[in-house]
């Protein structure tokens, strides 16, 4: 696993590139903390044998446990990629940012990546 943030400019972005474990899940927490609103997420599953269970849910939650996506990551696709716009989102506040995958499959990987301004 592996989180990639980009802290420089008005636009901030987290890339987490994950690999589920045996149970299908998989947790992460960025170092840094996050204040803004999210403008977009992105969900890349991986590829041919490597890509997730069809139907894998994402949350991505804030230092008070809230789903910053509300509920908008549940049920991703296994093939294609997916966004989910600025509509559907919600605002951090000085929060460390907490991804998590459920029902990924075993040794299963993907990629989400979250742009967040102010």
């Amino acid at each position: 696993m592996a989180l990639t943030e980009n802290v420089e400019g008005p636009i901030q972005q987290i890339v987490w590139a994950w690999t589920t474990d045996a149970s299908g899940d998989v947790t992460e927490t960025t170092t840094g903390k996050y204040s803004g609103r999210l403008f977009t997420v992105v969900t890349i599953p991986g590829a041919a044998a490597a890509a997730p269970t069809a139907d894998y849910d994402l949350t991505v939650t804030d230092a008070n446990s809230v789903d910053l996506l509300h509920a908008g990551g549940a049920d991703r696709h296994t093939a294609n990629t997916e966004y989910i716009q600025e509509a559907n989102l919600g605002v951090v506040a000085n929060s460390a940012i907490t991804f998590t995958v459920a029902n990924g499959g075993n040794a299963k990987s993907g990629t989400v990546i979250v742009n967040i301004g102010t």
